[in-house]
């Protein structure tokens, strides 16, 4: 197996833009007023899928590297309070999180001391490989809802 081949295509699905607009392009210039909408025929808003993608990141990437996580209770404990409309600051909150979250997986995939087909001492079998994978397909579906969202709000470019 080419690592080096590895690594880099990992950090291409982490980083998305290849089958996928980027979460940065996804979120890129939606208006502040439709963060918490929810149009018709959606179940969640934008601010519910990006503070879900901002836990369940945070989760994959602290139960791959710390023993002691504890995970959040399924499902209540992975999305925002539906009522909860979010500030300017918990958005920028929230992103930033989710963004240096993201840097730290894609950390995790650089680091060659790491073997990625290495199973985690604490992860039930699970190996740094399939969590890596875990996290970027869950951002890559979510941000499909996102743009899907967006669309159905008329916020999306053309």
């Amino acid at each position: 197996m080419d690592d080096e081949m590895l690594r880099s295509n990992l950090l291409e699905l982490l980083n998305g833009g290849i089958a996928y607009p980027p979460v940065r392009s996804a979120l890129a210039g939606l208006k502040p007023e439709n963060r918490s909408m929810r149009p018709a025929g959606a179940v969640h808003s934008v601010w519910e899928e990006l503070e879900h993608m901002r836990i369940a990141q945070e989760d994959i990437l602290r139960y791959t590297l710390n023993p002691k996580w504890k995970s959040p209770t399924w499902p209540v404990g992975y999305w925002p309070d539906p009522k909860e409309k979010p500030t300017i600051a918990k958005w920028a909150a929230t992103k930033k999180r989710f963004f240096a979250d993201l840097n730290e997986l894609k950390s995790m995939v650089r680091n060659r001391r790491l073997d990625l087909t290495a199973r985690i001492p604490h992860g039930e079998g699970r190996t740094y490989l399939r969590q890596v994978l875990l996290a970027a397909d869950h951002n890559a579906y979510h941000t499909g809802q996102v743009i899907l969202v967006r669309r159905l709000l008329g916020d999306w470019p053309a």
